[in-house]
Parts: structure tokens; sequence; C-alpha cells
């Protein structure tokens, strides 16, 4: 399965503001999210979601899955909310 997000950045932002980059790649944190809690290698999720060449370096493979799956749990837990209140949908807590 290709990339669904060939762009896809050494490593994912860190910051607490929600990025252009994580707009751009919110179906890539779900799919990241879905191989997670479905049990799959993070090795065949990282070459089939982050178009990434694992076996050619895969301490940088992992550091890139790695960073974009915190990433993605961040937008599901935390990042959605500032959306929201980006979009005047919440006032915010």
């Amino acid at each position: 399965m290709p990339s669904v997000a060939p762009d896809i950045a050494p490593r994912a932002p860190a910051g607490e503001g929600v990025t252009d980059y994580d707009r751009g790649h919110f179906l890539t944190y779900a799919r990241l999210i879905d191989a997670d809690t479905g049990g799959f290698d993070w090795r065949e999720s990282a070459a089939a979601i982050l178009g990434l060449e694992v076996v050619r370096d895969e301490l940088a493979a992992r550091a890139c899955w790695d960073s974009h799956l915190a990433r993605a749990h961040w937008i599901a837990t935390t990042g959605y909310r500032l959306l929201l209140i980006e979009a005047g949908l919440s006032e915010g807590d």
C-alpha cells in the first residue's frame, strides 16, 4: 500500500500548537493510531503508511515512526481541542 503522505518529515512537530504539517497529516495520524492499536508490526506500518525504507535505516525509521505516533496521539487527545477553539466551536477550558 502506498504512503498516504509522501512528504513525511523525519520527525513530527512536537510543540503545543497544531501546525500546518499536522493539518496536512490527519489521515496519516489516524492510520498510525489504527495500526498501533491493531497490533500491526511497526516496520510494516512505517513502510505502508509513512513510506519509509525501514530496512535501509531502521533507527531513523523507528524515530520517525515514534515521533509521528506520539504526535498522532497528542492530536487525538489534546490537539483537536485547539482546532475546535480555533474554529469557534468551543470556548476552551
